[in-house]
Parts: structure tokens; sequence; C-alpha cells
């Protein structure tokens, strides 16, 4: 697998393939969700989330529309549709020189997306499921 955190996401999103996060991601990760006020810090809760993204916006709508890179941090613009809304949204991801991912941001929009992404994300991260 190649040693470019962007290029390995990519691959990720593509296959839908969770497995691979670890790999991916540092032990001191933090996710910042666009639904949960507060930062999930640590490589376990990151996966999750991660995990839960991935299977709730895994549709054949999806595709990154934009990319800005720098040396340890990109901008990846998205769209896609769900349940009849249209959603745009950014994730912003930073990594360290290991090539690890240590910060996940995701920014959604509009407010009717956001609500939207509450409800499923919140049914993927109950426990049990």
């Amino acid at each position: 697998m190649s040693s470019d955190p962007i290029a390995i996401w990519h691959q990720l999103v593509k296959e839908h393939n969770t497995r691979e996060l670890d790999a991916l991601l540092a032990e001191d990760a933090v996710f910042y969700s666009p639904v949960v006020n507060t930062p999930q810090v640590g490589k376990s809760i990151t996966k999750q989330y991660l995990s839960a993204a991935l299977h709730v916006f895994a549709n054949e709508s999806f595709h990154y529309v934009r990319e800005l890179t720098g040396d340890h941090d990109a901008i990846l613009e998205f769209k896609l549709e769900l349940d009849g809304i249209a959603i745009n949204g950014v994730d912003m991801i930073k990594w360290n020189k290991e090539g690890k991912i240590t910060e996940f941001k995701v920014m959604l929009r509009p407010l009717k997306a956001v609500n939207l992404i509450h409800q499923k994300m919140a049914a993927m991260l109950q426990p049990g499921t």
C-alpha cells in the first residue's frame, strides 16, 4: 500500500474498506464530527466514526469533487445524495511525518443534511450495531 495517506484514504473509500483504518490512523488521532460538539480523541473512537461514516456515506452518488493538498494536510470536498437530500461537505485531514492520520474533521451542508447524517450516524454508533 502507498505511504501517501490521501491515496490510501481514497482507496479505502473506493473499496468501502474499514479493516485498513488501523494502519492509517495514529494512536492519538482526533475526529471532529459535524454533529458532536466535542472532539473524539483516540484511534479507537476515530476508527468507529470513520467506519460508520464509510457505511452511511458509501453509495453510488458519493464522490470527491476537489482536493487541496499540502505536505501534511488536505481538504477533500465531496458531494452525494442521501434519502433525496443533496449533501456537500469537506473532509479536512492532517497526518504526521509517518503518514498516519492525526486529525480528521468533517463539515457538511445544508442543515437538512447535517440532521440526516446525525440520525444515521447515531444509529450506526449505537452499542450492538
